[in-house]
């Protein structure tokens, strides 16, 4: 049975989770405390998969307990659970929590959080998936200039001199970063020719989401187009893909993590395109002649698809949590409970809107795509139906052209 550690200061608030999550006795062991050091007693006296916690306590506060079980037991799942957290904090949080969630929070959601993140937990170590990355003789590396642009950001009042520091310290990225600035993804009136002039116009984190995806882009192999994949192609895909997933998301930091998830959601073409190109070509045949999706064809020959390959490369790097779970199902959300609009559902839109739009990453057009479920919308309250999502993604590109 998995097990759950709750913590929070407040002892109406532990007992308000006590009586909501009662019914979820037989599947889950819950345990509640109110502080970080009774927290850490728990911990060390035995094992469990989740923690809960609150960020504002006496004491020890909630980021210092975070920070210590991710650090002692970083198997441990970790989930904050506060009242508004400033958009400063937030940036502090990204190493140490997988999820977010503000009070006061309704028990269904609450309650689908945690199914969710057991879920991809089970997923990530689903023994099919595991023998296909052991195929992978050698998972790539977090790409260095966004490892260093997270460390960056996690520090309290970073500068955009900070920032512009990094991605400068690499010609190679500097430049990569500049083009992909002034492509058409954000249909600028004016080039922007500067690093200091890109941060300050996209946000820390646009910048350092971007970093990751040209450092990614920059190592694709070079023989890629021989074997029915063009990386220009993929670029342009996940750039539209991408864009349109932020604009739908809402509010950051939910709308950041849509980005990042629209950059990376075809990054598993890469990791098996670098290490079973044969393999991949056969599913890529395979879906041409039979009419099925990639990720059908890909599970059918390689035992994965890329979506779950490249979520399983991304959890390793230990990106969001959401990001993870998004490019994990974007082509098949039907295999998770889903009760609200969120960063798998602003990919799953996001695709479908970008698919008859641009150029999929694909050489074959005539590959068939995932189509996204009847009534997708509606069975998550989104705030838009499907003409009005369309409407959204125009009117945000024509607003970006007309911007400078």
């Amino acid at each position: 049975m998995k097990r759950v550690l709750f913590v929070d200061d407040a002892l109406e608030m532990l007992d308000g989770l006590r009586n909501r999550l009662h019914r979820h006795r037989h599947d889950w062991e819950m345990i509640f405390v109110h502080s970080g050091e009774g927290a850490l007693g728990e911990l060390e006296r035995s094992r469990f998969d989740m923690i809960v916690s609150d960020l504002r306590m006496p004491g020890m506060d909630g980021a210092d307990l975070l920070t210590t079980v991710s650090k002692r037991w970083p198997e441990i799942i970790r989930i904050v659970l506060s009242g508004y957290i400033e958009q400063d904090r937030v940036a502090q949080l990204v190493p140490i929590a997988h999820q977010y969630l503000s009070k006061p929070c309704e028990a269904k959601r609450l309650e689908n959080v945690i199914e969710r993140c057991f879920a991809l937990g089970e997923f990530m170590q689903r023994p099919g998936l595991k023998a296909v990355v052991g195929r992978v003789q050698k998972l790539p590396a977090l790409p260095n200039t966004y490892a260093r642009l997270r460390a960056a950001l996690a520090v309290e009042n970073v500068s955009v001199k900070d920032v512009v520091d990094v991605v400068s310290a690499d010609p190679v990225i500097a430049a990569k970063v500049l083009q992909v600035v002034n492509s058409a993804f954000f249909r600028l009136a004016r080039p922007i020719g500067q690093i200091e002039r890109a941060v300050t116009y996209l946000g820390f984190s646009a910048i350092r989401d971007l970093a990751l995806s040209v450092e990614i882009f920059a190592q694709w192999p070079a023989d890629s187009a021989l074997h029915g994949i063009d990386p220009t192609r993929l670029q342009s895909h996940a750039l539209a893909v991408a864009a349109a997933a932020q604009c739908l998301a809402g509010e950051k930091p939910q709308s950041d993590d849509a980005l990042l998830a629209g950059l990376l959601h075809d990054i598993g073409h890469w990791v098996l395109l670098q290490e079973c190109p044969e393999d991949l070509v056969r599913a890529h045949d395979l879906a041409r002649h039979e009419r099925i999706s990639m990720d059908d064809a890909e599970t059918r020959v390689i035992g994965a698809s890329h979506a779950e390959v490249g979520a399983y490369l991304l959890g390793i790097w230990g990106l969001p949590f959401s990001v993870v779970e998004a490019v994990a199902h974007h082509g098949r959300p039907h295999a998770v409970k889903q009760t609200e609009f969120d960063v798998l559902a602003a990919l799953v839109v996001a695709h479908a809107i970008a698919l008859p739009r641009e150029p999929g990453p694909l050489e074959d057009v005539d590959i068939a795509h995932t189509v996204m479920p009847p009534d997708y919308l509606k069975s998550l309250n989104a705030p838009f139906d499907w003409n009005e999502a369309q409407r959204r993604v125009a009117l945000a590109s024509n607003k970006e052209a007309a911007r400078r």
